[in-house]
């Protein structure tokens, strides 16, 4: 017979052996290398969101404060049905939305500030320094198609979320995982959205707010990061979508 035979106090093993163990070595480790690909390629992607961290630009525009405090800024060369501006919803730094009352004499004006971009797909906030929020010397006049438009009573259903998180801040900033920061960023005067996904097609925001048209973050509260279903009138401002609901009326959905 010459069959070999391993001997443990041997410092080499026999050849043969020795061939076997390297081919069943390398075997593995390309099997390994092909599981953590086929992982790897059957996650979903988590979203494509921006913060610029560090970046602090200078940008002008329209101050608006309700519903929520967002920037109009005027979008060169925009022809037929693009909107002739682009809307940017404006936070604090931290988990803090910006202070209404220190900004009220703003309201209506166009203003130049300080802050840094987020931003995921079309929708875009400043990270604002709320000291450096000045009024222009040329204000600009009033522009067309920010006008509220009514689209009628709608029931949605989709996921409360903190805006600032979501957009860019933190990836991914929704479901479960994320309830206890959107709680605080909310509760900090962040406008929470409603989050609605669609199978064929971008995911849909809309500003949450109550039935006349006031902010609601103390009242979502308890729903946010949970499935929902919400009825309310719904309207178009510029790029904002808003939808109007008292939030006594949200429903909570079980998940399956």
């Amino acid at each position: 017979m010459n069959d070999e035979f391993y001997i443990g106090w041997e410092a080499k093993a026999a050849s043969g052996i020795g061939k076997t163990v390297r081919k069943a070595v390398i075997g593995l480790l390309l099997l390994a290398l092909v599981a953590a690909v086929l992982l790897a390629i059957s996650q979903h992607m988590i979203g494509s969101s921006v913060f610029e961290w560090g970046t602090v630009k200078k940008f002008s525009g329209l101050l608006k404060l309700q519903p929520y405090p967002h920037l109009l800024v005027p979008r060169p060369g925009a022809i037929g049905a693009q909107a002739g501006f682009s809307t940017y919803y404006l936070v604090a730094p931290f988990k803090f939305g910006l202070d209404r009352e220190k900004l009220s004499a703003l309201d209506g004006k166009t203003v130049s500030l300080q802050g840094t971009l987020i931003y995921r797909g079309n929708q875009t906030m400043i990270e604002a320094l709320a000291d450096s929020f000045k009024a222009a010397d040329k204000q600009l006049p009033v522009l067309s198609g920010t006008e509220t438009v009514g689209l009628g009573r709608q029931t949605l259903t989709g996921e409360i979320v903190d805006s600032k998180c979501f957009l860019g801040v933190m990836n991914p900033g929704q479901l479960t995982p994320h309830r206890a920061c959107a709680i605080r960023c909310i509760s900090g005067g962040v406008p929470p959205v409603l989050l609605v996904r669609q199978k064929d097609g971008p995911a849909i925001y809309l500003l949450l707010v109550s039935a006349d048209g006031k902010p609601v973050n103390k009242q979502v509260l308890n729903l946010v990061a949970e499935p929902v279903e919400i009825t309310g009138e719904v309207e178009r401002q510029g790029e904002l979508l808003i939808l109007r609901a008292d939030p006594a009326t949200y429903r909570r959905i079980s998940q399956p």
